[in-house]
């Protein structure tokens, strides 16, 4: 059964190959091309970046979870079909916006969790990878099966899954070109939860909304620290994180946070 978003939970809107639903301080990104396994096309690509520069400065929203059509596939990657009547310069320029929106959102100051509803392969993965938070279906699978194709992986996945799992697994996945099911990836730390299929969703929005209840410099700020100071050495790690801290001092979102736990009651941040 194909899933659509419930219009009764928030706002709907369909774009080329995107359905996003507002639901206040968190988004759902609906990649939206099930026949074709929600793979990545040029119009879909296009529309992410759109979506990544609306996001940015969208001063309500905190958390977007990204997910597939249906429940055979998270992304497959690029299309092929597409891909199959494109010059190289033409697949150069798709792998150069490709990587652009994936350091976006990075970059962004929002919070991207990946809810992995179904197959999560070449692009598909390393879509989800770029994501600060990763949910898996337990009927879901992930790989990088590009050296089977005769290529390898061109989206960042030959740098960012090393990163997330080790240099060995890295190696594993990449040079089988195998694909893996949701215990292994939680056992080597490549998602934080599984789910099973019906509840994927319910447990996605649910991380979603402890992370959405932060305050958004508090998030931005962290978010950075973390990715800044990750292969920095110690010394410096540890400036890094004092400067990202220093930037939550003064705003009001920290003293509003000071009241609130004299108040006993729960802060409302507004990202100042």
């Amino acid at each position: 059964m194909r899933w659509r978003p419930d219009p009764g939970e928030g706002t709907v809107t369909a774009h080329m190959d995107w359905i996003v639903e507002d639901r206040g301080e968190t988004e759902v990104w609906t990649i939206d091309g099930e026949p074709r396994r929600n793979s990545i096309t040029r119009a879909t690509l296009s529309r992410l970046v759109a979506e990544l520069r609306r996001a940015a400065s969208s001063p309500r929203l905190r958390c977007v979870v990204i997910t597939g059509a249906g429940e055979r596939a998270f992304c497959a990657g690029a299309d092929l079909k597409e891909r199959a009547g494109m010059t190289d310069g033409e697949v150069q320029q798709f792998l150069d916006d490709l990587r652009g929106a994936l350091r976006a959102i990075e970059a962004s100051p929002k919070v991207f969790l990946a809810s992995i509803n179904g197959a999560a392969l070449g692009g598909g993965l390393e879509l989800a990878l770029a994501c600060d938070l990763r949910v898996m279906s337990s009927a879901a699978e992930v790989g990088l099966p590009e050296v089977g194709l005769g290529i390898i992986p061109g989206g960042g996945g030959t740098q960012r899954l090393p990163r997330a799992v080790g240099v060995a697994r890295a190696k594993d996945l990449v040079l089988t070109a195998r694909r893996i099911g949701a215990d292994e990836a939680l056992a080597w730390g490549l998602v934080s939860r599984v789910a099973p299929p019906a509840q994927l969703l319910g447990e996605a929005l649910a991380l979603a909304e402890l992370v959405a209840r932060n305050a958004p410099v508090s998030l931005r700020q962290a978010k950075r620290a973390i990715e800044g100071g990750l292969h920095l050495s110690l010394d410096e790690a540890l400036a890094y994180e004092t400067q990202m801290y220093q930037d939550c001092l003064g705003t009001k979102d920290r003293r509003e946070a000071l009241q609130a736990f004299a108040e006993k009651r729960r802060p409302i941040f507004t990202g100042e």
